[in-house]
């Protein structure tokens, strides 16, 4: 196992503010020449951007989620163990290592996680659970995944996402992030934020929550993208990501999209950082990149910069 004490203790540990890059591995059927090439491309890309590690993402269908149609054909990719595994060796960081659960029995998850300790070396893990309310009764509860990977005796670290739009009275998603901490999560990464009104009363209700319940809260650490297409716009929208009418305006209609989807992202994170709870709750953000067009690829390079810029306004 690889020793990341100093990002753990930055991650887990403090209230210190943390920077990932988040990433897609390449498609399945993409020849290893060219998976070392984009491996290497990503490396050098990331190289100057002072980042505390990366976060490989599972790229899962999610077709049962909607009624909509996909936007994009969904293209199975590479192990993301592999990926990260690979990155980690280029880049020196420390990657998260996304996973989703709902394909696998509890025998097999069990012989998922040895061969991930002993073939990968993956210490971060970021367990994610079905995509709609109803799964399949036959798919592993991510709740049930977790506990058995916090007792799995490799000591992997242990992550999960928070999604800000489905926190509601009928689903309490600060009470998800307390119930999936007792199960060992040490850490949550949000989906894509375009509005930041579900985020702050995320935040608050989940800092409220846990001194209710007298709990630690976790790390929270909140993704943004650029946006600079109305395909990618669309299929943001289909993935469940809220976009206020007026920023999708904005977003259109705009001559220069990346630059207004930057400064919108920006706009948005200073919202976010601008309320009490802040002082409470270790956050981070992570810029999320998973784009094949070389100017969206740009624009998230641009994107770590400006939002860097503005948390270090509120110190470090």
């Amino acid at each position: 196992m690889h020793d990341h004490t100093p990002f753990n203790d930055k991650l887990i540990h403090s209230h210190q503010f943390v920077t990932l890059y988040g990433t897609t591995p390449p498609r399945a059927d993409s020849p290893l020449e060219r998976v070392e090439t984009a491996a290497a491309k990503l490396a050098g890309r990331v190289a100057g951007l002072d980042l505390d590690g990366l976060v490989v993402y599972d790229v899962q269908d999610e077709h049962e989620r909607t009624s909509e149609p996909r936007p994009f054909p969904f293209l199975p990719t590479r192990d993301p163990r592999d990926h990260a595994r690979r990155l980690r060796k280029l880049t020196g960081l420390p990657a998260v290592t996304y996973k989703c659960v709902v394909n696998f029995t509890e025998e097999a998850w069990l012989a998922w996680l040895d061969e991930t300790a002993a073939n990968y070396g993956i210490e971060h893990l970021s367990l994610v659970g079905a995509s709609t309310p109803t799964p399949d009764p036959r798919a592993l509860p991510v709740d049930r995944a977790l506990e058995l990977t916090a007792g799995h005796g490799e000591g992997f670290v242990l992550g999960g996402i928070m999604i800000a739009e489905r926190h509601s009275p009928d689903f309490d998603e600060s009470q998800r992030l307390i119930a999936k901490a007792e199960r060992g999560c040490r850490y949550f990464i949000s989906q894509v934020v375009y509005d930041p009104a579900p985020t702050i009363r995320l935040l608050r209700d989940y800092r409220e929550a846990c001194r209710r319940a007298d709990a630690n809260p976790q790390r929270l650490v909140l993704t943004f993208s650029p946006c600079g297409r109305p395909q990618t716009l669309t299929f943001i929208k289909w993935l469940g990501i809220a976009i206020p009418p007026a920023t999708e305006r904005m977003l259109c209609e705009d001559p220069a999209p990346f630059q207004r989807s930057i400064a919108i992202c920006c706009a948005n994170l200073r919202t976010i950082l601008d309320q009490a709870y802040r002082e409470d709750l270790a956050l981070g953000i992570n810029i999320e990149s998973v784009s094949i067009h070389h100017d969206e690829i740009e624009a998230s390079i641009e994107l770590v910069h400006a939002l860097r810029a503005v948390a270090a306004e509120y110190g470090p």
